[in-house]
C-alpha cells in the first residue's frame, strides 16, 4: 500500500484524499437512508451552520424564483405547501459529498488516462455538479412526495361541509362538521360568526381558519339556519 502511494505524484494523492473519505461518508449516507435514517427533511443546508461557509449568515444559498418569472410559487415561504418544503437546495450535505465523491474518483480517471490535470479537473468538476443537481432533485422530489401525503387544513377553505354536530351562533361555542379534503372524508371542529346557529344537517361552505385547524364556516347560499323538520306540530 504504502509502496502504491509513493508512486502517485502530488495532484493523484490530493484527489485520492479526497474521493476515498468522500466515498465512505456517501457509502453511509445511503446505508442509514435505507434503513430510514435522516428522513426529516431535506438535508443540512450549510448557510444554518455558522462557520460552515465563512461567508455569514447573509448568503442564501437555494434556488429563488424571481416573482416575474411567471412560475408559481405555491405561496412560497410560509412553509405550507409542497412547493415549499420542496424547494431546490443545492449546497446540503448530501449534495456536497455526491459533489466530492463524483469529481474526484473522475478527475482520477480522467488524469490516469493521460488527461492533463487542469482539464481532468474540469471534467471532474462538470460531473460532480451534475451528481449535485441530481441529488438536490431527488431530495425535492422526495420533499413534495411527503408533503402530498401530509393533511393539509388550508385545502379546506372554500370548501363544503356538512354538519352534524350544532354549531352556536357569534362563536360561542363549537360544532363538528365532516367534509372531505385531498380525497379524504375527515371531520373537523367548527364555528360560526353569523348571527344564527347551524343546525345538524346544514350546508355549510369553510370561509376561514383559525388556530388548532378551527374552521370558520357559513351557510351555503339557498341553505336555511332552521332546524331540520321533524314531521310534529304545535
Amino acid at each position: 500500500m504504502l509502496e502504491w502511494w509513493g508512486t502517485l505524484d502530488l495532484f493523484s494523492q490530493v484527489l485520492y484524499c479526497i474521493a476515498v473519505p468522500s466515498s465512505l461518508i456517501l457509502l453511509i449516507q445511503i446505508v442509514m437512508t435505507t434503513v430510514g435514517f435522516g428522513q426529516s427533511g431535506p438535508g443540512i443546508n450549510p448557510d444554518d451552520l455558522p462557520g460552515f461557509d465563512g461567508l455569514g449568515d447573509s448568503v442564501d444559498f437555494d434556488l429563488d424564483v424571481p416573482p416575474d418569472a411567471g412560475v408559481d410559487s405555491g405561496g412560497a415561504g410560509d412553509g405550507g405547501s409542497p412547493g415549499d418544503l420542496g424547494a431546490l437546495h443545492l449546497f446540503t450535505l448530501e449534495g456536497i459529498v455526491a459533489f466530492l465523491a463524483v469529481f474526484s474518483w473522475t478527475a482520477i480517471l480522467a488524469y490516469q488516462s493521460g488527461t492533463p490535470g487542469t482539464l481532468a479537473v474540469l471534467i471532474g468538476t462538470a460531473l460532480g455538479a451534475l451528481a449535485m443537481y441530481g441529488v438536490a432533485k431527488i431530495i425535492q422530489l422526495t420533499a413534495r412526495l411527503a408533503s402530498n401525503g401530509t393533511l393539509q387544513m388550508r385545502n379546506a377553505l372554500g370548501q363544503t361541509a356538512t354538519v352534524y354536530l350544532m354549531i352556536p351562533a357569534r362563536g360561542t361555542g363549537q360544532g363538528k362538521v365532516n367534509l372531505t379534503v385531498q380525497e379524504r372524508f375527515i371531520e373537523a371542529s367548527a364555528i360560526t360568526d353569523g348571527p344564527v346557529g347551524l343546525p345538524n344537517g346544514a350546508l355549510v361552505r369553510v370561509v376561514d381558519i383559525r388556530a388548532d385547524n378551527v374552521l370558520v364556516v357559513e351557510l351555503e347560499e339557498g341553505e336555511s339556519s332552521a332546524p331540520p323538520n321533524d314531521g310534529t306540530s304545535s
